[in-house]
This record gives C-alpha cells, structure tokens and sequence, in this order.
C-alpha cells in the first residue's frame, strides 16, 4: 500500500529565513546557563564566547547572582555577519546558605564559572502571632 506524505506549505516559504536577517540590533542574544551544587559550593556557569573579561560584569545582592555582557559591533564594512552583538542578563536566585562573601568568578574559553561557598549559617523560621481586629 502507497503512504501519501505531505509536505507542510508555509503561505511565504522564505519567511523562516527573513527572521535571520533582520538586523542584530534589533535581537538580543541568549545568555545560556547551567548551575549546579559542587562540593560546598553553588555553581552558575554561562557562555559567552568571543567575549572579553573586561565586558563582563557579575554582581551580588541580596541573594541574587547577576551576569550582564555586552559583544560591541565594530565599524566596518561587512559584506556578511551572523554574528549577534548586544549586551545580554541573566539573574539566578543563589540557594539558602550562600555566603555573598565567598564569592569566585573565572573566565575561559568562553566560559564564565562563578561559585559561591554554601553552608553559611541559615536563619531559623520564624512563626508571626496572627493578631485578631477589635
């Protein structure tokens, strides 16, 4: 027996192809992540390749790890780019315990590991008295 097999029509077929082109200013990258528990340590590494050291800036508050980046265009005259430039964030709530003191950040191959030391002294729960209105 014969298996017809239908090919999906798009109304534009290039239309896939047009998003790509639309111009990197207008698109900001992803920033991709993976964070795990190593040892006594919480781990967040994030890519960014092609990206110099000085372009990045990791920063901690109030138990929140941020890494902002930025890929500057050069002025040139470019027959071809698919290269995307823009600055790029990404925020991760740290883990209870993390220690915003004990904080390590490198750099390499486009690779930016920061680790924060865990293990840090956590506050107990508090139980609030519910007052009745009179």
């Amino acid at each position: 027996m014969a298996t017809l097999a239908r090919r999906q029509r798009f109304p534009f077929p290039d239309m896939p192809d047009w998003f790509e082109t639309i111009p990197s200013k207008f698109s900001m990258p992803a920033l991709r992540i993976e964070d795990y528990t190593e040892d006594d340590r919480y781990v967040m590494r994030a890519e960014l390749p092609g990206m110099a050291a000085e372009d990045i800036d990791v920063v901690i508050s109030d138990g929140v790890l941020t890494v902002e980046a930025e890929r500057t265009e050069r002025d040139i005259d470019k027959h071809h780019s698919e290269i995307r430039y823009g600055a790029v964030s990404r925020s991760v709530t740290l883990p209870p315990g993390a220690d915003e003191d004990d904080v390590r950040a490198d750099y390499a191959d486009g690779m930016l590991t920061v680790s924060v030391r865990l293990g840090a002294e956590k506050a107990e729960p508090k139980h609030i008295e519910i007052r009745h209105g009179d």
